[in-house]
């Protein structure tokens, strides 16, 4: 089965860094752009990166650039977010995610919970 499991989230203490990583499986992993969202307590879905199937195509969103740094080993099948310099608004729960071009499709992670401590 298509299946995407991410792993690597846990409480951490403000400026610290943590590496979350992603399994997938059940596709060809490496001809997929792949991304990472998260989701702070009852707040909305925002995006945090994306990558080109290579990693050729890096993209951030403006509250994580330059301290975030997507990438992936495509002979491991796995996708990675590096976070350094933690702080408080990052904690929430990281999704990786593979989009599609069929809206409502797109292969979602169960996620992994980071918690900076404030």
């Amino acid at each position: 089965q298509v299946q995407l499991v991410e792993s690597g989230g846990g409480l951490v203490e403000f400026g610290s860094s943590l590496r979350l990583s992603c399994a997938a499986s059940g596709f060809t992993f490496a001809l997929w752009t792949m991304h990472w969202y998260r989701q702070a307590p009852g707040k909305e879905r925002e995006f945090v990166a994306s990558i080109s199937r290579t990693g050729e195509s890096i993209t951030y969103a403006d509250s994580v650039r330059g301290r975030f740094t997507i990438s992936r080993d495509n002979a491991k099948d796995t996708l990675y977010l590096q976070m350094s310099s933690l702080k408080s608004a990052d904690t929430a729960v990281y999704y990786c995610i593979r989009p599609t071009a069929t809206y409502g499709s797109d292969l979602w992670g169960k996620g992994t919970l980071v918690t900076v401590a404030s």
